[in-house]
């Protein structure tokens, strides 16, 4: 069977991240959704997305095809039922279809002509680009289980005090230097090629994946995932990097996300509460305006290829585009749109040549290159973006 992940009606809730991905590219817990649902189908997936991000993420479609959603992660009853899937069938959970099926020799596809299955058990979406986060400690746990079942960790290096030993999980490659690990409130997850310096504080759940780094003296606790090739300092609660970003230095990271080739200068710090406890509302993209949240704690959400300078401080529930560099003194306003320049002082355009420039010098010290598919992606998002840059 052929299995393609399609956006569904999530993406825009996913802005920014989805700016420059598909919905199934997202990271929370270990992998990407696209990564569990690799692992557990035993197969590779394409993708229907944005059509600017089709040459980057194509589709591959044959005779017989299960489209999947891609905001839903896999559970064991849904990747059963998805398996199980035949002609006019499809999977539902409530009025939001996560599976069906179809074939090319269908005209178009028309769900009261099928067979709608009903998936009672239930299973974790994301839909907003706070669930990154608030589900990151349920999807570690069940990616922790899907690596490391019927394997063996490497052995945990004298020295290193740990609580809750059958809850770590070295892979090959890994270094782990005078820590503490504790595993007693989740999983802690340390991958192939990745290290933890000397002096560490860790409570899990943590993902740590290929080599990622945790810097010394880095005290880290409340589920939270470092992407391939993150490094991490300072102290981070409950936050996901996507992957090659970095927060290398003191200061506090919470209940944040952060996409792909993000840099926080040294001391930078977010606010994830407010100071009157009041509900935290996020920049709606959808919507064109703040909305409310549900959350009491609620940090930074940075799209990719954006960056701070040295002592930069974020209010509670900032919410920043793609390729933004903020600086400079004083709180700058929690919403940034992409392309911005500056700071608490004002903003101007960043303009697309400094952004290829910087980005280019980034990705080759990570031994890769700016293609150019993706400054077409990135030409794409600085026009859709312009409405939001009324300086």
């Amino acid at each position: 069977m052929n299995y393609i992940l399609f956006d569904g009606s999530v993406r825009n809730s996913l802005l920014p991240f989805t700016y420059t991905r598909p919905v199934a590219d997202i990271r929370v817990g270990i992998l990407t959704i696209r990564e569990k649902w690799e692992k557990v189908l035993g197969l590779t997936t394409t993708t229907i997305t944005e059509e600017y991000l089709e040459e980057k993420y194509p589709m591959v479609e044959m005779e017989e095809n299960v489209m999947i959603n891609g905001s839903f992660l896999p559970s064991k009853e849904l990747v059963s039922k998805v398996k199980s899937l035949e002609e006019n069938q499809a999977i539902f959970q409530g009025d939001e279809v996560i599976a069906f099926y179809t074939s090319v020799a269908q005209d178009e596809v028309d769900f009261n002509s099928y067979e709608q299955l009903e998936l009672e058990e239930e299973v974790l979406q994301v839909k907003n680009t706070w669930d990154i986060f608030a589900l990151n400690e349920k999807a570690i746990q069940n990616d922790f289980e899907l690596l490391t079942e019927g394997r063996k960790s490497q052995p945990i290096p004298e020295g290193v005090q740990c609580v809750n030993k059958k809850q770590i999980f070295i892979e090959e490659g890994a270094k782990v230097s005078f820590s503490i690990l504790n595993a007693e409130t989740g999983p802690i997850y340390i991958g192939k090629n990745a290290e933890i310096m000397e002096s560490c504080v860790v409570r899990g759940p943590l993902a740590m994946c290929e080599k990622s780094v945790l810097k010394m003296g880095a005290k880290i606790y409340g589920a939270t995932t470092l992407g391939p090739y993150c490094k991490v300092g300072g102290e981070v609660n409950n936050s996901v990097l996507f992957g090659y970003s970095n927060k290398g230095h003191e200061g506090f990271l919470g209940n944040s996300v952060l996409g792909e080739w993000c840099n926080l200068g040294a001391d930078t710090n977010t606010s994830n509460l407010k100071n009157n406890y009041a509900e935290v509302k996020l920049w709606d993209y959808e919507s064109g305006r703040f909305a409310r949240t549900g959350l009491q704690f609620c940090g930074l959400i940075m799209g990719d290829h954006s960056k701070c300078g040295i002592n930069t401080m974020f209010n509670t529930g900032t919410v920043i585009g793609v390729s933004a560099n903020i600086f400079g003194s004083g709180y700058p306003r929690n919403f940034i749109p992409s392309y911005s320049w500056g700071g608490a002082s004002g903003f101007t355009t960043y303009q697309l040549r400094k952004v290829f420039e910087v980005a280019d010098v980034v990705m080759k010290r990570r031994n890769l290159e700016l293609a150019e598919m993706d400054k077409q992606v990135l030409e794409h998002v600085f026009e859709e973006t312009k409405k939001y840059r009324n300086y």
